[in-house]
């Protein structure tokens, strides 16, 4: 399906010309600008003060090669209206985008750089993201990458612009590596504490086997690993009868891993008042001195925790300690006061490069300021 792409500066519409003129007034007048899609995502990272610039008008899938694994869509285009098109067509998203309260869009899936439960296994969004098409701060339409992997010659912008959170520019198109839906899928279940949870994941990812996803989570004093695997129907039935578990129905933990992709599991929910925290560390890392037991995922990478403001500097300890960092990802709406950056602060010389980098994108700075913290 080639639906006639063509560079952006051979086909300027309306919309995106608006898109640039507002731009380029606001850096004149100094104006700071919130870059708003759906809005599925406004909770993550620092608030945000400015004019909303609204991606609505950004929408369609412009080309699509089923054959050649690639599809280009506009940044305000649904991520459920791509993810729909994929599948249609025995396609996915690998790296499977969290939705979040529903909205959320294809611009704001790159900008936030967020990946769900195959991470882990896949890699994450930034890996898929070919090339991409963006109006800088001062109202310059650039285009990076291209339709293929090997098409990067010095900076990779195209995916420096996975996690930004909008700080940079304005997504106005991207091209998306996709890959075909797996032949085969199984959950398998085992009910094992923390501590071996960790040391199975561990020696599971040095064998030849399908894993694709994990998640360990203690619900009211029950501990239970969920193990996903993906691939050839042979290789997945054999993982089975060689891991055990007891082999779950995919119909009813299909809907369970996309609660668990957009943080939306009974655990989660039960936090209350907590804030709920993302901590990063190696898949080595043994279990960490928390406030209390974490929802592990990606193999033991990826450990949420739902703790009070004042165990803040006690999660980024345990995290640093472990090699890795901690991100207060969704604050408690009944804490007015926040005690903690949303993010840990940037050592020296990776801070220098994150401004820098802001300074030559964004000489106004007039996007998303401050949503990084900087």
């Amino acid at each position: 399906m080639h639906l006639g792409r063509r560079p952006y500066h051979q086909r300027m519409d309306a919309s995106l010309q608006a898109l640039i003129e507002r731009i380029r007034d606001a850096a004149a007048a100094g104006t700071p600008l919130a870059i708003r899609g759906g809005g599925s995502k406004a909770f993550y990272g620092e608030p945000v003060q400015g004019e909303p610039l609204e991606t609505a008008a950004l929408t369609g899938i412009t080309s699509y090669e089923p054959t050649e694994l690639v599809v280009t869509v506009r940044a305000g285009t649904p991520l459920a209206e791509l993810e729909a098109l994929l599948a249609g067509r025995g396609q996915c998203l690998p790296f499977e985008p969290p939705h979040f309260a529903g909205g959320a869009t294809v611009g704001g899936m790159i900008a936030a750089g967020l990946s769900g439960p195959a991470r882990a296994s896949v890699g994450p969004a930034r890996d898929y993201v070919l090339g991409l098409t963006m109006i800088n701060g001062r109202g310059e339409l650039l285009t990076f990458g291209g339709q293929v992997m090997k098409n990067v010659a010095g900076y990779d912008v195209s995916r420096l612009m996975a996690g930004s959170l909008g700080t940079l520019g304005l997504i106005v198109e991207a091209s998306l590596k996709v890959l075909p839906v797996a032949p085969a899928e199984a959950t398998l279940k085992f009910a094992m504490g923390q501590a071996e949870a960790l040391q199975r994941l561990n020696a599971w990812g040095g064998q030849p086997l399908p894993l694709n996803a994990s998640c360990w989570v203690d619900n009211a004093g029950e501990h239970t690993l969920y193990l996903r695997l993906r691939g050839a129907v042979a290789a997945v039935d054999a993982a089975c009868r060689t891991l055990g578990g007891e082999r779950q129905d995919n119909t009813q933990t299909a809907p369970d891993w996309s609660l668990c992709r957009d943080q939306q599991l009974p655990w989660f929910a039960e936090r209350g008042e907590r804030d709920l925290w993302r901590l990063s560390v190696p898949q080595t890392a043994p279990v960490l001195d928390l406030p209390e037991l974490p929802l592990v995922e990606w193999h033991g990478g990826q450990r949420w925790v739902r703790a009070l403001p004042a165990d803040a500097a006690r999660l980024r300890e345990a995290a640093a300690a472990a090699g890795g960092h901690a991100t207060l990802f969704i604050a408690a709406e009944a804490q007015p006061v926040r005690f903690a950056a949303r993010f840990s602060p940037l050592k020296p010389p990776l801070d220098r490069i994150h401004r820098e980098l802001k300074k030559q994108f964004d000489p106004a700075g007039i996007f998303n300021p401050g949503r990084m913290g900087f």
